[in-house]
């Protein structure tokens, strides 16, 4: 299937200023997303900017780019209005590539958006692995989902779900029975229903769990997700996640 990845950037970060643009092996973080992403099947590849000197990064490494409003309150806004620029609606597809993952898997964001093509029932997809640790699975800063018998999500949440009543050990992953799953922040959007989400009003629990996904649920609609057995490449979140992915990329 044809379709877009959108990669949104930002300027404003707490943690790691001006994180858009920090250098990693000579090209700014949010060029070496786009060049990873270019190694999917993805017709398009453009970078949802808010300022403009990142703008002027992608321009300079021939990384299309284009430049959105500075206020929007959500990454999900942002792409919206980017949607708009470009002209995509309707059923046309878009995946959402975080701009703080330089090492991202392209076929993960392959799957994300055969997903959309093969569920038309659902209006956004995302992606899981399997969590096989206790810690991980009572940590709340680990998302877990859980699905229904067709791959849909039922609720995501920071609470370790599903609970396993029965387990030898409490709190451990139900593993024997069906995987706790670990979700991965990487979507696949219908672009018109992407377009429609920033006049969606909050969901009670999005702003419970901080969520921003159970407001596609909380208006009805699905979403599908994609297993993969594979943990996700690690994203930049602070000064020595920076360096990790540097040393990564230095190694070759």
């Amino acid at each position: 299937m044809s379709y877009t990845v959108l990669i949104p950037a930002r300027l404003a970060s707490t943690r790691l200023p001006n994180k858009p643009l920090a250098d990693i092996g000579g090209a700014p973080m949010v060029v070496r997303v786009a060049q990873r992403a270019a190694q999917s099947q993805a017709s398009r590849i453009v970078v949802a900017a808010d300022h403009p000197s990142i703008v002027e990064a992608c321009q300079a490494h021939s990384i299309e780019c284009v430049l959105t409003r500075d206020d929007h309150p959500t990454g999900s806004d942002r792409l919206a209005q980017a949607c708009e620029l470009l002209g995509l609606d309707g059923q046309d597809a878009v995946v959402n590539v975080q701009g703080d993952e330089p090492l991202i898997d392209p076929a993960l964001i392959d799957a994300c958006a055969t997903q959309l093509d093969r569920r038309p029932d659902c209006v956004v997809s995302t992606a899981a692995h399997p969590i096989h640790e206790a810690e991980l699975f009572a940590n709340p800063n680990v998302v877990k989902v859980v699905l229904d018998a067709a791959g849909r999500a039922l609720y995501f949440s920071r609470a370790p779900i599903p609970w396993w009543r029965d387990a030898p050990v409490a709190g451990q992953p139900c593993s024997a029975v069906a995987p706790a799953l670990r979700h991965i922040g990487i979507y696949g959007y219908r672009a018109g229903f992407l377009r429609r989400f920033p006049s969606l009003s909050i969901s009670p629990l999005e702003t419970i769990e901080s969520l921003e996904q159970l407001r596609v649920m909380w208006h009805g609609e699905r979403i599908a997700v994609h297993v993969t057995e594979q943990a996700p490449g690690a994203g930049v979140d602070t000064p020595e996640d920076l360096e990790r992915v540097r040393a990564v990329f230095a190694a070759g």
